[in-house]
């Protein structure tokens, strides 16, 4: 049994922070019941495909989900959700601050017809503050926490990642952290014979990129500002720690900052007079840096993954993203799957990279249509056929 096995989340989120959040719920064993509307549903569904074709990111973000699909802004859709809720834990979504409480589904509501309840609001800014209710992406998180200003090489502007910073570490995982963390606190109240009082989360994805951006946030209080933009201990400061270019225009990322791990690669690559180079900094860095810089441009990404890799000086190849589907670790992690979708795609994905005593998740098939659950889900609650197909042609169910 996975640990969150018999719990169910009643997911209203859509796009990337909320679904990931309800990705990693579902892979400790939880029911995820994914509650879309009866119109466009989870936009990433065909985001950015051809007519008819699913996104591969929704069939990753979804698979063993379920798909119900109500019209919450009908009484009886929000009357169908009540019901749902009593055999609920938690209850995610991510619309903007005051839409759950205009629909008469906000916290307080839904505590008192389950009470225990735990729910998380997701969003960028949070419920409260001026900018409660600006829209904004991960970019706009990432520049307003300071994280975007440090992102990138020295003298260039800053740069963007395709690891979406504020929606995953900010968004999706400190989600999924504090929503344990009341699953948690309720099981406590249980145990010492109290009735669980319920607990609401406000995560926005800005207050936990700021957060943890640790290292900047110290450099202020110790010297009152960061340092420029490449010119940090992690960000280019020190050869030791840094990005090389190879012959063959690929790269090699060196992060040897402990001296002993310096001290093993300037061995691995004959150049023992570095060693006493360690702690460079200024011009003396920057000279050293080129040296560096003209020995890793003279050979090819593949000699130097071959000359380094059992010297373990923290010296890798640096991957594409298809390369990392074939190394070595990976596979050997088992962290390879194939997800077959409902339209017959093949995807190659990552497993589950969660582990309880061996027992690892494994997603089957891809993401559920829109309201592909629909009937089943509310047949469980005792619905009966005649009325599913009457609010179906009430617009306040939908069907697949």
């Amino acid at each position: 049994m996975l640990p969150l096995s018999g719990m169910t989340v009643l997911d209203c989120s859509r796009l990337l922070p909320g679904p990931l959040c309800s990705m990693h719920l579902r892979d400790m064993g939880a029911r995820i019941i994914k509650v879309e509307d009866t119109r466009a549903g989870d936009y990433v569904r065909h985001l950015g495909m051809p007519a008819g074709q699913i996104n591969p990111v929704f069939d990753v973000l979804n698979a063993n989900k379920e798909s119900i699909s109500l019209d919450l802004s009908q009484e009886q859709g929000r009357a169908l959700f009540l019901r749902l809720l009593h055999s609920a834990d938690v209850v995610l979504e991510s619309f903007r601050p005051g839409v759950m409480q205009r629909l008469g589904l906000d916290f307080d509501s839904l505590k008192a017809q389950r009470p225990g309840l735990v729910m998380c609001s997701l969003t960028g800014y949070g419920q409260t503050g001026p900018w409660a209710q600006l829209a904004g992406h991960d970019m706009n998180y990432c520049a307003i926490s300071g994280v975007l200003e440090q992102s990138g090489q020295a003298g260039q502007p800053p740069a963007l990642s395709n690891f979406q910073i504020a929606d995953i570490a900010g968004g999706a995982l400190s989600a999924a952290m504090a929503i344990l963390a009341a699953l948690v606190g309720r099981l406590q109240q249980q145990l010492r014979g109290e009735s669980p009082e319920g607990c609401y989360l406000d995560i926005a994805m800005t207050d936990c990129a700021f957060a943890n951006h640790i290292i900047p946030l110290s450099m202020v209080n110790l010297t009152g500002r960061t340092a420029a933009r490449g010119k940090d201990m992690l960000t280019g400061q020190r050869p030791c720690y840094d990005l090389y270019a190879t012959a063959d225009g690929r790269y090699m990322a060196l992060a040897a900052l402990e001296l002993k791990f310096w001290q093993r690669f300037c061995e691995a690559v004959k150049r023992p007079q570095w060693i006493e180079r360690y702690q460079d900094v200024g011009a003396a860095a920057e000279e050293l840096r080129q040296q560096v810089a003209a020995l890793f441009a003279s050979q090819p990404q593949s000699y130097w993954r071959e000359q380094l890799v059992d010297a373990d000086c923290c010296a890798t190849p640096v991957l594409t993203t298809a390369e990392a589907f074939e190394h070595p670790q990976l596979l050997a992690r088992e962290m390879i799957h194939q997800l077959n979708n409902q339209a017959g795609q093949r995807w190659q994905v990552p497993a589950s990279a969660f582990a309880f005593s061996g027992e690892r998740f494994c997603a089957s098939g891809g993401g559920p249509l829109q309201g592909e659950h629909s009937r089943a889900i509310l047949q469980e609650i005792g619905i009966t056929d005649a009325d599913i197909d009457q609010w179906q042609q009430q617009g306040v169910v939908r069907v697949s």
